[in-house]
């Protein structure tokens, strides 16, 4: 059975419930019943469903913007190990040295010109920038130390390539949207319902509360629109952006950068 299916089951039959009941005990109401008399649950209704779903866009806002978060700091961590693989290259002779160096220039070159597109317009990496990374990899590891210093510099560059490669795997798993579609459907449900309230208070023609009304439905639109700029950490306006990259290899940020890099 799917999520879609046992969700819709479980609303249907929670309404059904509740109507049910509200209809029985209707029927045991006399006909010297004075509804005036009881509290009017209308109001602390719509107070209720305010208050739950400013809990659910303050916890979907919270998840998004930590995906995005998330995702930047992944950006920052293979910047950061790409860079000291360069450094601690600085040990090698001159040929290993300058191979492993150009070779992750290629790399970040390539990360910051052509994959980062690719990876906003189609949630993915490319192939290209997997063989790249290879590259540097098998640079550092088919290298056989001669001397005890290269020896003890062997390992933490190996370690530094590793932790490239896993930024790299978290890169790619945060390139996509993070929020499902039935929270997305609870969201959406959730607004119209919200402010499909406002008409059960009697709201009148003044201006002060059609002013309200109308900066109420603006900021439940803002809100989601927020979430939706989120959901996607590399893809849209207020996203991660390769910074560290260029941060870390000054050089790459002076062959110039394609617009909205």
């Amino acid at each position: 059975m799917s999520g879609w299916l046992v969700l819709s089951i479980a609303m249907a039959s929670a309404c059904a419930v509740v109507l049910t009941i509200a209809v029985l005990n209707n029927r045991r109401v006399g006909d010297d019943d004075d509804p005036s008399e009881t509290p009017d649950v209308i109001e602390y209704m719509t107070m209720m469903i305010g208050v739950v779903y400013a809990i659910v866009l303050g916890l979907a806002i919270a998840g998004v913007w930590e995906g995005r978060s998330a995702a930047q700091e992944s950006v920052r961590i293979e910047a950061q190990a790409l860079h000291e693989v360069q450094a601690r290259a600085s040990v090698y002779p001159v040929e290993v040295r300058d191979r492993i160096r150009a070779d992750v220039d290629a790399y970040v070159s390539h990360v910051v010109h052509d994959e980062w597109k690719v990876m906003s317009e189609r949630n993915t990496l490319t192939e290209r920038g997997t063989q790249l990374l290879d590259k540097v990899r098998a640079d550092v590891t088919d290298y056989e130390p001669k001397t005890d210093h290269e020896g003890q510099a062997y390992q933490p560059l190996v370690d530094q390539v590793a932790a490239a490669d896993d930024a790299r795997s978290s890169r790619r798993q945060n390139a996509g949207a993070t929020m499902p579609g039935v929270v997305w459907f609870g969201l959406i449900i959730g607004a119209l319902v919200t402010v499909g309230l406002i008409f059960t208070l009697q709201i009148r023609r003044t201006f002060r509360e059609l002013l309200l009304a109308g900066l109420f439905s603006a900021l439940i639109a803002f809100l989601l629109f927020l979430i939706w700029d989120f959901d996607a950490p590399f893809g849209r306006g207020i996203s991660a952006t390769a910074e560290p990259f260029l941060d870390m290899f000054p050089e790459i940020a002076a062959q110039g950068l394609p617009p909205g890099r």
